[in-house]
Formats: C-alpha cells, structure tokens, sequence
C-alpha cells in the first residue's frame, strides 16, 4: 500500500525545487503558477515573488523593494516573458519594504489594483509618508531604556532603519483583503487567511483544491521570521500572536500542501515547520530564562546572549527586537518581572 505523502514525510521537509530561479528567470511550480526572484540589498538577499495565472492575464504575489534595481527588474520582466500577456492585480501580503516597497509604482505602471490587508496599507502609507519618524526621540528613548548605548541608539535609530525607508508612495486606492474572504485568480479559488507576529494581519493564501499554499513570511523552511516588539508598541507581545497564529494554520490547513514562501525555497511538511518554529522560539525562551535567573537583565544584555555572532545596523535592530518579543511574551507569561534601575534602564528578571 502506498503511502501518503504525509506518511512519507514524518517529521522531514521535502524540497521539490533543488534550485530557486534566478532574478528573472521563471520556474512553474504548479499549473499556471509560477516563481521568480527580486534582489534585497541585505543579508537575506531575495523575496519571492509568484504569479498567478488570472484569465488572460498574470496576478502578481508581493511587489520587492523601493529601488531602482527592483523597478528596472519589473521592466525586464515586462518585456521579457510577459511581453505576450498583462498583469491584472497585484497581491501585497504584508507591510514590509521587501514586499511592499515598489507596489505604488507598479500600480501605476501597469495600471492594476493593489489587494492587501487594511493594516498593511495604513502601516506602508505611514511609513511612505513620514519616512524620518522613527528616528524621533521617543524612539530612541526606547532603545536607551532598554539598555542600548547612545552610539549604539544612534546606529540603530539611522542605519538600522535605513530599509524602512525604501517604499515608494502608494496609489490612492486599494481593494481591502479580510481573513475568511475567498478571493478567485483566473480558475482558482482562494480562502484568504490572517497571521500575526511577524506582520499584523498578514495575508496568506491557500487553494484547498490544488494544495497550495502561499505562506508569505509566516512560515520559512530553513530560517525563523522575524517577530519583532517596536518603538511604536513597546508592550506587545507578538511572540505570543506568532505562536497562536502557527497553532490556527496547524488547525486549519493540511500538512500535505506545497508551502510557497516569501522567502527561500518551497517545501512540503507545513506542520513539521510549524512544530519545528514552535520548539525554536521555546528553546530561546529558555535561555532567557537561564540569562535572567541569576541576575536581572536588559534587552540590550540579552542580545549577545541570543545572537552570538557580530551584527551590523540593520541586524542589531532585528536582533534587538526579537530579543525583547521574547522578554515580552515571558512578562506576559509571568514567567519574568521588569524592574526599573537607578540608571533609568529597564532590566527583566526571574518572577
């Protein structure tokens, strides 16, 4: 008797791409769907994007970055292997440059709607619209109290949100995308699903018919999403949204689909990711609470103790801020108490 594709995968991912596309370059992962690659000018150096193949024309996933290159690489694209059809819609999944940098633009330039969640607009258009914002005091005043150094804070609060600043404006309109909405691409219907964590309401995607499912950044085959707190909301627990948002998508989506994420490559064995993301975020949790038992600690302490290795601008304000979405959701547990130094730095110990 043969076995089911779950049954053979027990407890492994399979990849069915050895290889991801060059920029430009189109691979078919299914039936009128295909794949590409955008550059990012940061460590991890692609988004995917997919196309959806929608009556006469190509529905787009994700945009890519605010930059010159990506807009030059849209170009190519146009003129190249869809120089014989059009683009009809484009999907934004979340709020981030790397998604949603350049989606003003190519509305304009191909004369599309942009779908995407209602926070992703209004947390885009903020952004597009006050790009220094978040080097404002009030935000550096959170990194000092967490411990950072001034030249430390000023690195972080310039050079490490440097990428925030890479979106273009946004056109006035959009077609707002709701969890529990079916949304139709050409012959396929889609259940339109909600994450949280890594990005307020992020879109994800799941055909149940064909067993696809694009998973933006809410699920990565070989790195963890960032799940990060930020100035803007100090207290949050996104840690917490994370995991119970992995918890739904266990719940309500098959193990056996093919898993299409925004970054790295498409795998099968979603709910071995998911136990595997669950186990990861716990064993840090653990060393925090390790850190944080024998002597009271800043997010800034903790940081080296999470991230071992040097880490530049951009890195450190990540690091930063997965580091303190742990404290968060260790305070929220009661498994940690703040305390307030004489130094005016807030440092996390055993409750």
């Amino acid at each position: 008797m043969a076995l089911t594709r779950k049954e053979a995968l027990e407890g492994t991912l399979e990849y069915p791409f050895a290889e991801a596309p060059e920029e430009g370059e189109l691979i078919e992962v299914a039936p009128g769907l295909l794949w590409t690659r955008l550059a990012l000018p940061f460590r991890l150096d692609h988004v995917n994007i997919y196309f959806v193949e929608d009556g006469d024309g190509w529905a787009i996933i994700d945009a890519g970055i605010g930059t010159s290159a990506t807009q030059e690489a849209w170009e190519k694209l146009a003129a190249g292997p869809f120089a014989e059809s059009r683009f009809t819609k484009l999907i934004v999944t979340h709020h981030h440059p790397d998604h949603i940098g350049i989606a003003g633009w190519l509305s304009e330039r191909f004369n599309i709607p942009v779908l995407t969640s209602q926070t992703a607009w209004l947390a885009c258009l903020n952004i597009s619209l006050s790009p220094g914002a978040l080097d404002a005091k009030p935000y550096r005043d959170f990194y000092l109290r967490h411990g950072l150094d001034a030249e430390t804070t000023e690195i972080v609060a310039t050079s490490g949100h440097g990428y925030l600043k890479l979106v273009r404006p946004l056109p006035p309109t959009f077609r707002r995308l709701i969890a529990g909405d079916t949304l139709k691409i050409g012959s396929r219907e889609f259940a339109v699903l909600s994450g949280e964590g890594h990005a307020p309401e992020q879109i994800m995607l799941w055909c149940k018919e064909d067993s696809l499912f694009l998973a933006a950044d809410q699920v990565l085959a070989r790195i963890t999403p960032n799940i990060g707190v930020w100035a803007v909301d100090p207290d949050g627990d996104p840690l917490g949204l994370f995991m119970r948002s992995l918890g739904a998508l266990k719940a309500d989506v098959p193990d056996d689909v093919l898993v299409l994420p925004g970054h790295q490559l498409p795998f099968y064995g979603l709910h071995t990711r998911i136990d595997e993301l669950v186990a990861h975020h716990d064993e840090r949790c653990a060393t925090i609470a390790a850190a944080c038992a024998s002597q009271a600690r800043s997010v800034a302490d903790l940081v080296p103790i999470l991230f071992t290795r040097k880490l530049d601008a951009h890195q450190l304000s990540f690091a930063f801020s997965e580091v303190h979405a742990h404290v968060n959701a260790m305070v929220e547990r009661g498994e940690l108490v703040w305390q307030a130094g004489e130094d005016g730095v807030l440092r996390t110990a055993a409750a």
